[in-house]
């Protein structure tokens, strides 16, 4: 019974381990890594030379998943302030181009 209780208790262990590190994982519309501010301010001047806001027509090469970076106003148009919130969620992806 002993010996069990210990596969049980090791078996519940690694299913939330898989399961917590799947929820993480960098796949396309996912979250993949965070960006520092300066990353997010270089890919924020390529992507938006205007310095007003990102539409989603422009956002393919830059954002992960557009929605989810929109914010809840879901304006359809990333504002400064929302494309900056999406790099610390890891919705942009950073570029050299």
């Amino acid at each position: 019974m002993r010996k069990l209780t210990c596969l049980c208790g090791l078996a519940l262990s690694l299913t939330v381990t898989c399961a917590f590190a799947q929820s993480n994982s960098m796949t396309s519309g996912r979250p993949s890594a965070v960006l520092t501010p300066d990353q997010c301010a270089q890919v924020w001047a390529k992507a938006v030379p205007s310095g007003d806001f990102l539409t989603e027509a422009n956002a393919a090469p830059y954002i992960v998943n557009f929605k989810q970076a929109d914010g809840p106003d879901q304006y359809g148009k990333i504002s400064k302030s929302e494309f900056e919130a999406a790099c610390a969620k890891g919705l942009v992806k950073f570029t050299d181009r």
